[in-house]
Order: C-alpha cells, then structure tokens, then sequence
C-alpha cells in the first residue's frame, strides 16, 4: 500500500473516529454456518410462531436455526433535538422482519479504500430521521418465562456515523445462539440531530446537546419494560459497546436517568476521556443560526432545513467555534450539568456507577499495516530499527526493548511502528481510575492481539477486528479475520468469556485462563490470541516511553 492511498485512507475515516469505530451487514452463503447443521431448522416466519407483546402493540419476527428475530421495532419517537418521548401505540401485529431506518449520516466521510471496504464489507441502510430510533432483538426463546441475560449492544462510528446493522459483525443470532443471551442492538440520533446545543438560543432546548444520549437510555428504558416477554431478565443487562459505542457505554456509567437500567459494562476500543464542555457547546447553537442566516428568534425553522445542509452548517458551526479558541469542539455527550452532571474523576463522579462491573480494552495494533509508513509493513527488523531511531532518537533502543518485553512473540517487526498509542493509553488511565473506587465492583483490562493472516498481514488486530470474535460471526465476517480454524477457535472462546461476564458479572470459564481483575499495582491484563495468557503490567515501560514522544495523529 503506497503512501498516497494510506493517506486517503486516514482522510477519509477522520470525520468518523473521534471515540470511534467503523461498522455492517454482509450477505454470506448460510452453508458455511458452522454452529447449526444445515438443514436442521428451516427458516419459519409464519403469522403465528414469533409474535411478542409490547407496550405499544404486538410484533412478530421469524425464527432462523432456533433463534427468534426481530428487528426495527419503535422505542421512542421525538422531534427535532428535543428529548425522546414514548413511541405511538399501533393497532394489529406490526411486522418486525427487516431493519429499521437508521440515523441519517454523511455516508461518503465513511467510504474507505478498496481494500477496507472489502474487509469491513459496510452495509449502508435507508436513512429516515423520524423513524430512526428503533431496535433488533435476537433470543433463544420468547414468551418462555425463562430470564435470560440480556446484551445491548451500542455501535461505533464515534458519535457521528454507524448503525445497528452496519457491519455483519453486529447481528447479534450466533451470540445469542451460543450464550444463551438475549441480544439488542439499537439505533439512535447522531451528529446534529443528537447534539447540536441550542441551550443558549431558546430554552425550549436547553437539553438539545444530548439527546442522542437521552434516546440510549430511552432504549433502556424500553429493554427494561419489555424484554421479558423476549425472554430476558430486565434485572441483568449488560450493554457494551466498541469504539464510539464504547464511548457511549462510558456516558452511561455517568448518566443518572440510565441507573438500575443495566448492571454490568463492556468497553472495547473505545470510552474514556472527559465529556464536551457546556461553556464551548453553547456557542455552536448561535453559530449554525448565523451559517444559515436566521436570527436567534427564529430558530424554529431550523426544524425544517434539510438535513444535509443543516449538517453542513452544523460542521461549519463546530469549526468556527473551535477557530475562535477555547478547545476543540464536535458532536458527542456534553458536561451540562444535569443529564450528564460530573466529568470523570471529579467529586461524586464516580459513585453512581461504582458497583458496576466493566471489562475494558482496546487491540494492540487498533490502524493495522495502514498505521505504518509507506513500504513498512512487510519490512525487515533492521529496516524498521533504523526508522524507529529516526522517530525516537536516544530514546529509540528503550522504545525496542521495551516493546520486545511487552509483546515478545511478535512476528511483523512492523508491528513496533504502528502500535496503538492512541486508545490503550487512555483507556489504561481509565481503568486505573475505576480500580481505585474504594468497594467499587471489579475492573478486567484485555488486549485483543490475535492478527489476520490474509491481505498480506495488513490488516493485523485492526479496529473493529474483535467484534466478530465477541459475536461469534467469524463466518459473516471472513473478509476481515480470513475465516482460518484459528479465528473460529478463538471466537468460541471470546463470545464464552462476553456472555459468561453477562451471565455473572464475572467472565472466568473453562475458556480461557482465569482473568483476574486489574489492579493499579497487578495491572493485569488478558492478551487474547490462539493461546491467550494473563500478563502484569507488560506494557507499562512501552507506553512510558513511546508516550514521552510526541505522537502523529491520525486527525
């Protein structure tokens, strides 16, 4: 891969990682689903075998290999940057077959270049504002009487892009198949339909920044209401999320309206950090009224800009705001003092969550061989020794050692240059800073390690990776991970350990060596590979050192 195409690559994901991830669904032959024999359980989606009660009518979906589906189902309606209020009831039994309409995005900033877009395999769906706030549910069983766990998952993309059905890495059957689970997966407001402040304009709005936000915890909400009849305990939720979704789990831990909606919390690649600050947000409802010349009495007619230039004027505004001083400034979950009152770390902050158990973790190599300066990749160790002494300096036999004692087994010498330095360090201080709530519930910390053998290695334990190893989707999902016995084996294990955490809140198994939860002084961590192992602090020096030096953004 050439320098120019690397750089295009980077250009066009950067509108779309801030707390990122890339995401969805691929059509794959169903033959090659490994975990069913084929033929054993035909597809039934009849007018009678899948049909659930809710609080606002009944639904029916279908089963396919004993699993029941159901998908786009309403949980909330709104309008335009106001709060979500309860979704209208309907008469009949409203089928729930096919996704629902997703948040409108800017699909362009999300195309990659031909080789990711064959490996992530997006799967773009219809865009319709006032429908979008709808969700999937897969589960062994309906109207069963049986409590099951329930997983809900919240898709990446940063707070910007991303849908529940993006990526076929998300469809929640396997998982649910294998773990016993009951799987949701929602959709919600993004962009500037999720978090545009128009708190200073009208007070009408004063909770218009984060009612992205506000329609995950509606989604909770409804979990919490219905999920019985789906045949789910509402009294064991356990929501996690990657990238962006990550983040939005972590938003969660520090929203008081979302406490006693979930009970347990998975962050993967993603999450951390500080939230907006309310004095730079409010600056940006004034600035999207004057991009689209209207005065400040007439901001009801922004409810009836299109949505594509109202998103251009949105990101003209944040630009202006950010131009003017004061920070940077974009779309995502704001400090406002009231829906999200604390920042992390702060006084109280970090009592509302504290008995919430977390797994939390990022992949060791987040960008893959796209990470790597041009002709590195497939590079030799001296090759690379002598540009990580050009990057380095003095500091560069430290930075080697260090890396070498961290991940011994390492075996693309190109892996020293493209090491993620841009989630692990973060999401590391905020594990440390959730080990060291006296009583809180445990910390586990992980490194997903495990490298993608085809595409010349390229592709290494890229972002996004992971997800279809959680899901157990390997076969959705070959043009990512190559489909190799490893990968199915590894899946096995990961989607055990994710499901055993939700069944429990512990996530030990016979699947893999016993995970012990990270301490400030232990800072154990379970690097998951074909042979995964609990490792102390590995990585501490290579951090401490690569951290001293300035690092290149990728945005």
């Amino acid at each position: 891969m050439n320098l120019k195409r690397t750089t295009a690559f980077y250009g066009l994901l950067a509108g779309v990682i801030l707390f990122t991830s890339c995401q969805n669904t691929s059509t794959q032959n169903v033959s090659s689903d490994p975990y069913v024999t084929p033929g054993s359980h035909p597809m039934n989606a009849d007018s009678e075998t899948a049909q659930v009660s809710t609080e606002s009518g009944d639904v029916i979906g279908y089963v396919h290999k004993g699993v029941y589906n159901y998908k786009g189902i309403p949980y909330a309606k709104a309008e335009r940057f106001m709060p979500p209020e309860k979704p209208d009831a309907w008469e009949g039994v409203r089928s729930s077959r096919s996704y629902g309409p997703v948040c409108p995005i800017n699909v362009a900033s999300m195309i990659l270049n031909d080789e990711m877009e064959f490996a992530q395999q997006h799967n773009f769906w219809f865009m319709k504002e006032d429908a979008c706030q709808n969700l999937n549910v897969w589960s062994p069983g309906v109207n069963d009487g049986k409590k099951r766990p329930v997983m809900v998952w919240l898709h990446g993309g940063g707070y910007t892009a991303g849908s529940s059905c993006e990526l076929p890495s998300y469809d929640g059957e396997n998982l649910s198949r294998t773990g016993d689970v009951v799987v949701v997966s929602i959709n919600h407001r993004l962009n500037v339909l999720g978090f545009l402040d128009l708190s200073a304009v009208d007070e009408k709005y004063a909770q218009s920044a984060n009612v992205g936000m506000m329609d995950v915890v509606a989604a909770l909400e409804w979990v919490h209401n219905n999920i019985t009849n789906f045949g789910g305990d509402p009294g064991n939720v356990t929501i996690f999320g990657q990238s962006g979704g990550g983040g939005k789990v972590t938003t969660m831990l520090y929203t008081p309206s979302a406490k006693g909606l979930f009970h347990k919390a998975i962050m993967q690649s993603g999450g951390g950090g500080q939230f907006a600050n309310k004095e730079l947000t409010k600056k940006v409802g004034p600035a999207i009224l004057e991009e689209l010349g209207l005065a400040k009495n007439e901001v009801e007619k922004l409810k009836d800009v299109p949505y594509d230039k109202l998103l251009a004027a949105g990101n003209a505004a944040l630009a202006k705001v950010a131009a003017e001083g004061g920070g940077r400034v974009g779309w995502g979950p704001v400090c406002d003092g009231d829906f999200i009152p604390f920042q992390p770390g702060t006084p109280g902050a970090e009592d509302l969550a504290k008995d919430i158990p977390v797994i939390m973790g990022s992949n060791k190599v987040e960008f893959g061989g796209f990470g790597a300066p041009a002709g590195m990749l497939t590079a030799d160790e001296a090759t690379v020794v002598e540009y990580l002494k050009e990057k380095y300096g003095d500091k560069a036999d430290s930075y080697i050692a260090a890396f070498k004692k961290a991940y011994p087994n390492t075996k693309m010498p190109s892996d020293m240059t493209d090491v993620d330095m841009m989630f692990r360090p973060r999401l590391l201080d905020f594990v440390k800073l959730k080990a060291s709530v006296p009583g809180g519930a445990p910390i586990y910390n992980y490194v997903f390690k495990w490298s993608a053998p085809h595409l010349d290695g390229m592709l290494k334990s890229g972002h996004c990776m992971e997800i279809a190893f959680v899901f157990n989707n390997i076969y959705r999902t070959e043009e990512y991970n190559g489909g190799t016995p490893e990968a199915y084996a590894l899946a096995e294990k990961l989607s055990k350990t994710w499901s055993t955490f939700a069944h429990t809140g512990n996530p030990n198994s016979d699947a893999m060596p016993e995970w012990e939860p990270f301490t400030t002084d232990s800072g154990a961590t379970m690097l998951f590979d074909d042979e995964s192992e609990l490792v102390y602090n590995h990585d501490k020096e290579l951090i401490e050192v690569a951290t001293s030096v300035p690092q290149q953004s990728l945005f």
